[in-house]
C-alpha cells in the first residue's frame, strides 16, 4: 500500500503524465455522460424491450461495449464498432488491391489516405446500422417512439432521419474522442473506450449474478464464491497469455576483422505468442454481428430458424465453431501484418547481428517465420477457447451478463489495455528514474515485436 501511494504521487509530479492521464480521464468521462443521452424522440421510460434483449445474448454482447447505451437507446447506442467493422474492410483491402497496398507503402501520406477512407466507410456502415437499430427499436419498443407530427407517416420520415444523423454523428464524435486520448492521452484512444463501456458493465452483472445465485434455483453463495475463483482463474490464464513470449539469441559484434568477429554482446527478439494481441478476437467478434444487424431489419427476426437463427445466438455450436475459426485465420493474417520478418532480418544485418546457427539474410527470416508460425499456433487455439469460454460458462447455469466476463472478447479487451495503459504509465515513471508500477521486473504489455536487450 505504501508503495502504491508513492507511484501515485510521482506520478503527480510528473506534469506531462498528469496531463495526459487528465485528457484521458475527461474524455472517457465525456463518453460515458453521452451514453445515458438519450435519442431525440424516444421515451427512455418506456425502453423495455430494449432492456430485455441487452440482457443477453448477441444484443447483450453489443450493449456491453457500448456501455450499455444500446440497452437505453442513447444516441452513442452504436458505440465504436462500425469504425472496427470499417477497419476490418481496409485492411481486407490492402491485402487484395494494389492501389491499397502502393498507399500502404507510401509512408506517413498513405496511412493518412488509408485513415481517411475508413472514416468515409465508418460514415456508410454506421448509417446502415442506424436504420437496423431504429426499426428494431421500433418493433420492440413502439410505445417509447413519440410523435410529434402528424400524419404518422411523416413523423415516422423525421424521426428515422433525425435519428440516423444523429447516431452518425455521434459515432464519428466518439471516433474523434479515441483520436485525442491516442494524441494526447495514455493508450490506445479507440480499446480504452471499449474497455471503459464494458467496465461499467461488470457491477451490474455481478449484481445480477449474486441476486441469481440466492435463488432457489441460483445454487447459494458457496456458487457464487466458487465462480468468483474461476474468474480469477481465467483472468490469470489471459495474462500468461498475453505476456507469453520466445525469445530467439541474437549476437551482435563489436568489431568485426574480415569475416571474424571480436568481443560482442548477446541480446534478444522477444517473439510473442500472442503477437496480434486482442484485435483478431476483436475482428472476428465484428464479423459475428454482421447477422444479428441484418437481423435487426426483420421486426419477427426472433422467430428465425436454421442457420441464421444459429449465428444470432451466441450460445450455439455453430455460432461458436465458427467464431473460433475466425479467430484463429485473423491471429495470423494480424501477426504477419505486425511482425515482418524480412525487416527484422534486415536490421539485424546491417548492425552486424546473427542468430548463432542461422545465416544471416534470407536465412533468418525464414528461420523467424517458422519459429513464428509454430509459436502462433498454440496461441490462436488457447486464444480461441478464451474466446468461447462465456458460452460455457453459460452453459453452466451462470446468468448470461456475468458469463460474458469468463473470457471472451471482454476479459480479453480487459486485460490487454489495461496491461499496455500500465506499461506506458511505467515508461514514464522509469524515465525519470522513478521506480515501475511493479515491486520486481516490468509490467509486459503488447507491443510490437523489436530486438532488446535481455
Amino acid at each position: 500500500m505504501k508503495k502504491f501511494i508513492e507511484t501515485v504521487k510521482h506520478i503527480y509530479q510528473i506534469d506531462e503524465l498528469r496531463y495526459k492521464l487528465v485528457i484521458t480521464f475527461w474524455m472517457l468521462f465525456i463518453y460515458r455522460l453521452g451514453s445515458y443521452v438519450t435519442l431525440p424522440g424516444v421515451d427512455a421510460n418506456m425502453l423495455q424491450g430494449s432492456a430485455r434483449q441487452a440482457a443477453g445474448g448477441i444484443f447483450g454482447l453489443i450493449n456491453m461495449f457500448a456501455g450499455g447505451a444500446f440497452g437505453r437507446g442513447s444516441i452513442f447506442a452504436l458505440g465504436i464498432m462500425p469504425y472496427i467493422s470499417a477497419s476490418i474492410v481496409v485492411q481486407l483491402l490492402t491485402l487484395a488491391v494494389p492501389s491499397f497496398q502502393k498507399m500502404q507503402k507510401e509512408g506517413e501520406d498513405g496511412r493518412r489516405k488509408i485513415n481517411q477512407i475508413t472514416r468515409y466507410l465508418t460514415i456508410v456502415i454506421t448509417a446502415v446500422q442506424s436504420i437496423g437499430f431504429l426499426v428494431n427499436l421500433k418493433s420492440e419498443n413502439p410505445q417509447a417512439i413519440i410523435s410529434i407530427t402528424h400524419p404518422q407517416e411523416i413523423s415516422d420520415f423525421f424521426f428515422m432521419l433525425s435519428s440516423v444523423v444523429v447516431l452518425t454523428a455521434s459515432t464519428m464524435f466518439v471516433l474523434w474522442l479515441g483520436e485525442r486520448i491516442t494524441d494526447k492521452g495514455i493508450g490506445n484512444g479507440v480499446s480504452l473506450i471499449i474497455m471503459i463501456g464494458i467496465i461499467a458493465r461488470l457491477p451490474f452483472a455481478l449484481k445480477e449474478e449474486f441476486n441469481f445465485k440466492l435463488t432457489e434455483s441460483g445454487g447459494g453463495l458457496v456458487i457464487f464464491l466458487i465462480e468468483l475463483a474461476a474468474l480469477f482463474g481465467v483472468i490469470m490464464m489471459v495474462i500468461l497469455l498475453v505476456q507469453g513470449t520466445r525469445r530467439i539469441p541474437v549476437q551482435y559484434a563489436k568489431r568485426i576483422v574480415g569475416n571474424r568477429q571480436y568481443g560482442g554482446v548477446r541480446q534478444y527478439i522477444p517473439l510473442k505468442v500472442n503477437a496480434a494481441g486482442v484485435m483478431p478476437i476483436i475482428f472476428a467478434q465484428a464479423l459475428m454481428f454482421i447477422p444479428s444487424t441484418v437481423a435487426q431489419f426483420f421486426p419477427n427476426y426472433e422467430s428465425m430458424q436454421g442457420v441464421v437463427a444459429a449465428f444470432i445466438n451466441p450460445l450455439s455450436l455453430t455460432y461458436n465453431i465458427t467464431f473460433a475459426l475466425l479467430i484463429i485465420i485473423f491471429t495470423y493474417f494480424y501477426t504477419a501484418i505486425s511482425v515482418n520478418s524480412v525487416q527484422i532480418a534486415d536490421d539485424m544485418k546491417r548492425n552486424s547481428g546473427f542468430i548463432p546457427g542461422i545465416k544471416p539474410g534470407k536465412s533468418t527470416a525464414d528461420f523467424i517465420d517458422n519459429v513464428m508460425s509454430r509459436i502462433t499456433l498454440p496461441g490462436a487455439i488457447f486464444l480461441a477457447i478464451v474466446a468461447i469460454l462465456p458460452s460455457f460458462a453459460g452453459a453452466l447455469n451462470i446468468n448470461s451478463q456475468f458469463a460474458q466476463f469468463y473470457g471472451g472478447t471482454s476479459l480479453l479487451i480487459l486485460v490487454g489495455v489495461v496491461l499496455d495503459t500500465l506499461q506506458q504509465v511505467e515508461s514514464h515513471l522509469l524515465m525519470r528514474h522513478y521506480d515501475g508500477l511493479m515491486k520486481s521486473g516490468r509490467i509486459k504489455g503488447r507491443t510490437n515485436t523489436s530486438a532488446g536487450a535481455a
